[in-house]
């Protein structure tokens, strides 16, 4: 390379963009193609840097597979960054192996940490967590040493294991500090800010009271027995029943715990759980099935009795029942959780990320949009959505993970 290459290079790892193409901004070499490319992107406009990037791949030669990999590389990051959750993760995998072949580990580790971050973002934890023990921190660089311990901390935070997150935070948090990138340092920053911002609400005994992250930790490891209207599962002493494909038969029991230890009246159950605004005999009929159905799916943990007025939940060893639901309720959270992390997301890679329907996700943005929610830009397929960060809480307790019951 020659000298304005390299010192275009060492410009963006530093995090100077504007620095790096000062040196390469009127030429249109490979080499310098790829930089622009990065420096685009590092400046925020990411169509441009996917553009220059494809460019650069096809102007090095068949020999430089290496150079082209890096190219496949760095638009996997930029597709990451654009939520572009489509793009082919195998295509990273092989570029991977290409620089694992010819001897280039940091790229291969940016390679394998950008299909992490993906994985974590749709939800993936194991998957993440065991690529993620494949990445020794002595042999990053020091900003990316700190990129791994974010990871590490946002898989712990999804797990709702406190204390492993907090001392990633804290190893991301000094990393940061070696590699003196003033970016890296205030995403670490934003992370931080969720350990000590609401996360839920616990309604217990008529009365209720937020909980950080760290306080529903602490929930689920006591034995209490818990109606989860975070995740739509009921859980107890380490048994949990996921009513989550059961909606009916969670709104029966989301009604039991928001009551308990009264009974619920039949009129008030088929009113919160059938949304109908005068019982019939046809609904207590109904009420009658699905509180049946209802008991045989809780009877490992708790006894759904009927009493004069309605029917009330017996748990069989816990001391208490409460509720834990979101810190504010509305309509479409999940998507308002992904929406919140202040990037811009396509309809299609919301339905990825909540493994669900593009048609379905579209619904509810459209919902969200004439609520004044959320706002479009683009047309078509280049049609974005964001929202500014929910004020006041996390949703860290709405984005897909594996349920916590050990």
């Amino acid at each position: 390379m020659d000298s304005l290459i390299t010192a275009a290079a060492r410009a963006l790892a530093a995090g100077d963009p504007l620095g790096a193409l000062k040196r390469v901004a009127l030429r249109s070499d490979a080499p310098a193609l790829a930089l622009r490319g990065l420096a685009m992107a590092q400046l925020g406009d990411l169509d441009r840097a996917k553009t220059l990037l494809r460019s650069a791949a096809r102007a090095f030669g068949p020999r430089e597979a290496v150079a082209r990999a890096r190219c496949v590389v760095a638009e996997a990051e930029i597709a990451l960054a654009s939520r572009d959750l489509g793009w082919p993760a195998e295509t990273l995998n092989a570029a991977r192996v290409t620089l694992e072949q010819h001897h280039d580990p940091i790229n291969a580790a940016h390679a394998r940490l950008l299909g992490i971050r993906r994985l974590l973002l749709i939800g993936r934890l194991d998957e993440a967590d065991q690529s993620l023990s494949l990445l020794e921190p002595d042999a990053l660089p020091a900003a990316m040493r700190a990129t791994r311990e974010l990871v590490a901390a946002g898989i712990a935070m999804r797990r709702l294991r406190m204390s492993e997150a907090r001392a990633a935070l804290c190893r991301a948090e000094d990393a940061a500090r070696q590699a003196s990138v003033p970016a890296l340092s205030a995403e670490i920053a934003s992370a931080r800010l969720v350990l000590d911002t609401p996360a839920a609400r616990l309604i217990a005994n008529g009365a209720e009271r937020l909980m950080l992250l760290d306080d529903v930790e602490a929930l689920l490891a006591s034995r209490d027995f818990i109606v989860d209207a975070c995740r739509h599962v009921v859980r107890s002493e380490g048994q949990m029943v996921s009513l989550a494909t059961r909606p009916v038969l969670f709104a029966l029991a989301r009604a039991l715990g928001d009551a308990w230890p009264h009974d619920v009246a039949r009129n008030t159950l088929i009113a919160q759980a059938f949304h109908a605004r005068h019982a019939d005999d046809s609904h207590r009929v109904r009420l009658r099935v699905e509180m049946g159905r209802l008991r045989a799916m809780l009877r490992p943990l708790a006894d759904v009795k009927a009493t004069r007025a309605g029917f009330t939940l017996a748990p069989r060893r816990a001391c208490d029942v409460v509720v834990l639901t979101r810190p504010v309720d509305e309509e479409h959270a999940d998507v308002l959780a992904f929406l919140a992390d202040g990037e811009s997301w396509s309809s299609s890679a919301l339905a990825i990320a909540l493994a669900t329907s593009q048609r379905t996700v579209q619904r509810a943005l459209d919902s969200l949009d004439a609520r004044g929610k959320v706002q479009s830009f683009g047309r078509g397929r280049a049609r974005r959505w964001m929202t500014p960060q929910v004020p006041g809480f996390t949703t860290i307790l709405l984005l897909p993970a594996p349920l916590p019951i050990d």
